[in-house]
């Protein structure tokens, strides 16, 4: 790029003068006599006569129409102090000036008439005094050394303030040509000092702004338009994009609504609280008034001796009776034929399940994050695939965050005095650094196919192949990655300091894409010969802002950042290498330690390697929680008769037998799935073996302890007898078994992958979990039986014990459920008190629900001793720069159509509402868009590449004669001619036809300083160009590249997804209006992150639908297989709901966000409290108690000691453990959920629900008849021997001689004293 100095060098040619002033109308120069020493560049003559004519206007008037028409208005003529070939040399480097600043007419014009008028005006001692002058040693002729300049701020001001917002590429122009200053620190002044130094002159300029006083100089001063405003009636302003007074006033970002408050306080708040009062007071004035009128209440009015319904059946009870009755006498058989062929079903269960399970062979596990989180059909998930393959995956990026240890601050002599500087800068530090960071570009290899790999064999090179060198963001590219480039010096004669690489930092911190500081005389170009900005490689310099603002200061770094950028494939085959790299990248530093660095790192495979560490590596913490459960099992489903029957009456074998079904249904589900080819997700293997234990558990409890409780008939076998149980039983479980494995089912009806995956598995292990039971496991209680009865040791069975004592007797948990909590729980004051307590804890849930944080911190995700941790903890303290956004063009736009191309480019004569423009109006509300700049723009880039030096030997598009291919603006070949473009009358555009011609060109130039527009870096994979039947090129995709600001809460990021959203949505609409008769295009934004935080946009929706859908089933199903009882199917349903809403609560008060992990937890928990509730509600239905009160007691007397200890007490100990494991995921959402799912559950099945069936239950159906009769046996323990179960005193409509018994009961199988019927 030094042909950016030579913008300045030769547009200010002036002359030496004696040193005398000259008078006025003189030149103080003509002509060029040499070249100076101290620059080596071409210097003018000396000259103190009166201006010369020019004898051919013609290039000047081009040049400098405003000189030509002010000199023929003063009818001087054409006289100036420059000759022909200063005028040539003038037009040559305006040319190249005009490169950089064309996309403004206005700041062209303002610009080339400050230097037009210092070149060639004949009144150039009225403004210019020469102070030194020197030999030429080329020609020995006196040549300019230093003059002065008078020129008025306002002129600099004006100039520099027209052309500040012009861009090359997505950055200021302005950055490029005020040399040191760079855009953050660029002024007016600074500016045109640069200009006038030796580092840009061919000698030194002093400008002098400010006149002293009784000075006699005219100091330059003309006429400077507005970028906002055309330079004639036949041209336009600026476009917006390069001017910002020509912008509309963007709108306001709307603030976010404001909350709801009442009385200055949380308006959810204040209502829920304001129900809860309306609700406590009423109800408890209700049940004190009824109370004092009769002491017996039923709030429905129902009498304690009182008739609880109507004797005469509807049809709909008709049809539950027939119901009910059916699937017991089906059930009593298949238990009965379970029973008496035990091994024959055994055997027939275990090929099955084998069967099943060998699929497991086939399984696929998804680790990859976007297939987890991001559904196939997603708008993210389609776009990214959209943009994958036609410009190729992201970047891989492997990062380290190294932060200085035992550093001081670094000391720094400036002309304004001492500065400290950040300890990053550390000469020590920073050559250790570079030690490591040249070590891992050129040594650290990877062995793949018995070949090393290394960095340079899979990285990024934009300019390949005439430079091979990787993408490495570091500022020691700064320094070209060369240590001997640090230790360059210079020294500052004029304030007698030292320029070290201190210096050079701030240098090219001020412009990255300096071509050369002139003091350590090396460029701030890496060495991949593109920029590094420093805001991608310091941290901790923002003090906490999110906003770099316009004067960063990066002096106060505490951190850098070294990327190391590697290409990505789509195709997952062309990665080998990457990866192998990779991994031995990462092994390389997790050894790596140093005194000084601080090192935080992280790799493109990281996040999915730590994943599947993560579930390896609590592997030992999730067996430990499973064999505590596991062992509870064991000893609670026995029961203790004295010490000399604990080893015949223990189920450790039958509890190992059941829990072994458990997790053979699981295996058996993922088998299932292995045949299919749906792939199985980590949430799966650590989630359903909870929810099927819990289940099954459940299921276990309640068939054994029922066996437990029932004696034998007369004349019934044992097979009978436990086929009979079987019966009793088996509806309830088929009730709660059915509804949960349909409620899953329809779950999958989700978009996100891991919910969707999840509910399929867990549907399906349920289903063969019920199956098992009812096969295998009946099988088990049949075996086990024999055993008791024949007082055979558990597990050792070849050894008998004592014989069976005969005396009855009922398990200790049992006894306190039936003779301790149930008459507390629902006694006269206490039922109340329950109703208040549950109500208000329901609104407090309520009222915090909105509160409850959606997202999901990276943080979580990861083991508390992954390395990750500190990587993503340093991520937030130190990163300074937001991720890339592509604004991706979709469509096949007709870009030879000028109303087409001025719908996207940002220059002038684009519309004012182009895609270029209304990016770069969200970038000036950053703050609120989360978009950090303009865009970089192809069409606009190509439209300047296309027209520089057009026509001349040195243009940009250039092609050879020989064959018409492409040739570079570097190579010097006089085979090469400049391409036949013109362009528009009156403009700077080429003319649209040759738009497809020569587009393939512009992608492949690299840029130089012949030619800095060159596209091949910035735009050879943003444009996807195509061959239309061979014969045309048609642009079919293309990218516009911004960035966002920095992020760094989950919020942050899905928020910059909206925001992105609405400007391409509404970039959309106004690409495709008024082309009504064209097939659209589609305009989208792109990010790596979107796909992974899409799903939050819809997180309540989705949370919304699939718990609707769930509780929707859940009560369907149940209405169905609880014969058509409404009222019991709405009971569970509100009682899970409850579970549900204060599960919301839980999640906001003990920190667990809202994402997919916690849903799958949520739509588990729905399953769950079915059990908790589904059993006590049926056994209330089937009740024959003669109140309300009653029947609850009954119900939690017979199925609350089977819930209590099949699920929660099982769960508890288990869960308790997951509060240990390493990972912060199984600690937030698996600990703190399952805990809350087993004890909110427990509370509302055991303490809410049956307090609420004492007061809101439906009547008895006693009319339902023997049937129901038969069944409400197995759940009235409390009935003596030979009592009568009679309606009301009365027989039985039918068999005046059946009477229904009780017999008595045994704790053990197989008891025999039993009375006959009579």
């Amino acid at each position: 790029m030094t042909g950016v100095r030579a913008v300045a060098t030769l547009l200010l040619l002036v002359a030496v003068v004696d040193k005398v002033a000259c008078k006025a109308g003189q030149c103080v120069w003509y002509g060029q006599c040499g070249t100076n020493p101290e620059t080596y560049k071409e210097a003018n003559c000396p000259y103190d006569g009166p201006p010369k004519p020019l004898p051919d206007k013609s290039t000047l008037a081009a040049v400098c129409p405003e000189l030509v028409a002010e000199l023929e208005a003063d009818g001087r003529g054409i006289s100036t102090c420059c000759d022909g070939k200063q005028v040539g040399d003038l037009t040559n480097q305006l040319s190249l000036a005009s490169l950089f600043l064309q996309r403004c007419p206005t700041c062209v014009r303002n610009f080339r008439q400050a230097f037009c008028y210092l070149t060639c005006s004949p009144d150039q001692s009225d403004f210019m005094h020469v102070t030194n002058t020197t030999t030429a040693q080329d020609t020995n002729s006196t040549i300019i050394s230093s003059l002065d300049v008078h020129i008025t701020r306002q002129f600099v001001s004006g100039v520099y303030e027209s052309c500040r917002d012009v861009l090359f590429g997505d950055q200021p122009a302005i950055s490029i040509m005020c040399g040191v200053w760079g855009s953050f620190y660029c002024n007016g002044t600074r500016w045109f000092d640069y200009m006038g130094s030796v580092q840009a002159s061919p000698f030194l300029i002093d400008f002098i702004y400010d006149e002293p006083q009784g000075s006699t100089y005219k100091p330059l001063n003309k006429t400077i338009i507005p970028c906002s405003e055309a330079v004639s009636n036949t041209s336009q302003a600026c476009g917006c994009v390069d001017c910002r007074e020509s912008c509309p006033r963007p709108p306001p970002i709307p603030p976010p609504p404001p909350p709801f408050t009442l009385f200055g306080v949380d308006g959810l708040m204040v209502v829920m609280v304001l129900i809860f009062l309306l609700f406590a007071s009423t109800f408890i004035t209700v049940y004190v008034c009824l109370t004092c009128r009769a002491q017996s209440v039923d709030i429905a009015g129902e009498s304690g001796g009182g008739s609880m319904g109507s004797d005469e059946p509807s049809c709909v009870d008709k049809i539950g009776a027939a119901m009910d009755s059916a699937l017991t006498r089906a059930f009593t058989a298949w238990g009965t034929v379970c029973a008496e062929h035990p091994w024959t079903v055994l055997v027939i269960g275990v090929m099955a399940a084998v069967g099943l399970s060998v699929g497991i062979m086939y399984l696929k596990v998804t680790t990859d994050p976007v297939e987890l989180w991001a559904a196939p059909h997603s708008r993210s998930r389609m776009e990214k695939e959209f943009f994958d393959k036609n410009f190729g995956p992201f970047y891989r990026t492997e990062m380290l965050i190294i932060r200085p240890v035992g550093v001081d601050k670094v000391p720094h002599e400036t002309p304004n005095g001492l500065e400290m500087w950040g300890p990053v800068y550390n000469k020590t530090f920073l050559q250790e650094v570079l030690k490591l960071q040249n070590y891992i570009a050129n040594e650290l290899t990877a062995k793949v196919d018995d070949m090393d790999v290394g960095l340079s064999d899979i990285c990024f090179k934009p300019l390949h192949p005439a430079n091979d060198n990787c993408t490495i963001m570091s500022i020691l590219n700064y320094f070209q990655n060369n240590a001997s480039n640090m230790d360059l010096t210079s020294t500052d004669y004029t304030f007698n300091l030292t320029i070290d690489y201190v210096n050079h930092l701030d240098t090219c911190y001020r412009n990255p894409l300096l071509p050369e500081d002139a003091e350590l005389k090396i460029p701030c170009l890496g060495e991949y010969g593109g920029p590094v900005y420093p805001y991608t490689s310091l941290g901790g310099f923002l003090n906490g802002s999110q906003m770099l603002g316009e004067n960063p200061p990066y002096k106060d770094a505490t951190a850098l950042v070294v990327s190391f950028i590697v290409n990505n494939f789509y195709s997952k085959d062309n990665l080998t290498q990457a990866m192998a790299w990779e991994e031995a990248f990462l092994t390389y530093m997790k050894n790596y330690s140093h005194p000084m660095l601080d090192i935080a790192f992280s790799g493109e495979r990281a996040i999915q390697d730590e994943l599947t560490r993560e579930s390896q590596g609590d592997v030992r913490t999730i067996l430990i929680s499973y064999c505590i459960m596991f062992a509870y099992i064991a000893i609670a489903l026995g029961e203790f008769n004295g010490c000399g029957r604990l080893l015949v009456d223990s189920k450790v074998t039958l509890g190992l037998g059941g829990v072994l079904i458990v997790l053979v249904s699981v295996s058996s589900s993922v088998g299932v799935y292995g045949y299919i080819g749906i792939p199985a997700t980590l949430i799966i293997i650590e989630v359903i073996p909870f929810l099927v234990l819990a289940v099954g558990v459940d299921n276990m409890f309640l068939l054994v302890q029922t066996y437990q409780r029932e004696a034998r008939r007369p004349a019934e076998s044992p097979a009978q007898h436990l086929g009979r149980v079987v019966g009793h039983v088996a509806p309830t479980v088929l009730i709660a078994t059915c509804s949960e494995a349909a409620c899953f089912f329809l779950g999958a009806l989700s978009g996100m992958p891991a919910v969707h995956a999840f509910a399929l598995y867990a549907g399906l292990a349920l289903t063969i979990d019920f199956l098992l039971q009812m096969t295998c496991f009946v099988s088990l209680v049949a075996l086990d039986a024999r055993r008791q009865e024949d007082n055979r040791f558990d597990i050792l069975c070849c050894i008998r014990g004592s014989e069976k004592e005969s005396s009855s007797q009922e398990g200790l948990l049992q006894k306190l459920v039936k003779n301790v909590y149930a008459p507390v729980l629902l006694s006269r004051w206490v039922r109340p008190i329950v109703m208040v307590v549950f109500a208000g804890w329901l609104c407090s849930s309520i009222a915090v629900l909105p509160k409850i944080t959606v997202g999901l911190d990276q943080e979580l995700s990861m083991p508390d001793d992954s390395y990750l941790q500190k990587y993503f903890k340093y991520l937030g303290d130190y990163l300074s720069v937001g991720a890339p956004v592509y604004f991706v063009l979709k469509g096949n736009m007709d870009f030879t159509n000028i109303s087409e191309q001025n719908k996207i480019c940002g220059t002038v004569d684009c519309n004012p509402d182009s895609l270029a423009t209304q990016i770069y109006l969200a970038s000036l509300n950053s703050n609120g868009t989360y978009i950090a700049q303009p865009a970089s723009s192809w069409l606009d880039d190509y439209m300047d590449w296309s027209t520089y030096n057009l026509g001349q030997d040195n243009a940009c598009c250039r092609v050879k004669r020989s064959d018409e291919s492409f040739c570079p603006a570097t190579v010097t070949d006089k085979n090469c001619t400049a391409c036949n473009i013109t362009t528009l009358p009156g403009s700077t555009r080429p003319k649209p036809e040759f738009f497809y011609e020569f587009l393939p060109f512009f992608l492949e130039d690299n840029p130089s300083t012949a030619c800095p527009k060159g596209g091949h870096a910035a735009y050879g994979q943003a444009v996807k160009l195509v061959d239309i039947n061979g014969t045309e090129n048609a642009v079919i995709a293309s990218y516009f590249m911004t960035y966002h600001t920095i992020l760094k809460t989950s919020r942050d990021y899905y928020e910059a997804l909206i925001w992105a959203r609405k400007v391409s949505n509404n970039i959309t609409a106004t690409i495709n209006r008024g082309r009504e008769d064209m097939p659209p295009v589609e305009v989208f934004p792109y990010s790596v992150f979107y796909v992974y935080y899409e799903q939050y946009l819809t997180m309540w929706s989705d949370v919304g639908t699939s718990l609707g859908i769930s509780l929707v089933t859940v009560f369907l199903v149940m209405l169905v297989l609880s014969g058509l009882d409404l009222f019991s199917s709405l009971t569970v349903v509100v009682t899970i709901a409850m579970i549900l809403t204060n599960l919301g609560g839980l999640m906001y008060w003990w920190g667990v966000s809202l994402n997919a992990v916690s849903l799958v937890n949520l739509v588990m928990a729905v399953g769950i409290s079915v059990e908790f509730c589904s059993h006590i509600t049926h056994a209330f239905a089937m009740s024959l108690e003669d109140t309300r009160v009653n029947r609850a007691k009954d119900a939690l007397s017979t199925m609350g000691s089977s819930v209590l200890s099949g699920i929660t007490l099982t769960k508890f100990g288990g869960i308790v453990v997951l509060a240990f494991a390493h990972s912060k995921i199984f600690q937030v959402f698996y600990f703190r959920m399952y805990l809350g799912i087993v004890l909110f559950g427990a509370a509302h099945g055991l303490v809410l629900l049956p307090v609420m069936l004492s007061f809101f239950g439906m009547s008895s159906k006693r009319w339902r008849g023997r049937e129901w009769s038969r069944i409400a046996e197995n759940f009235h323990g409390s009935m003596t021997l030979n009592e009568e179960v009679l309606d009301d005193g009365s027989s039985w409509q039918g068999d005046d001689n059946v009477r229904i018994v009780q017999p008595e009961r045994y704790t053990s199988y197989g008891g025999t004293d039993n009375v006959v019927f009579t």
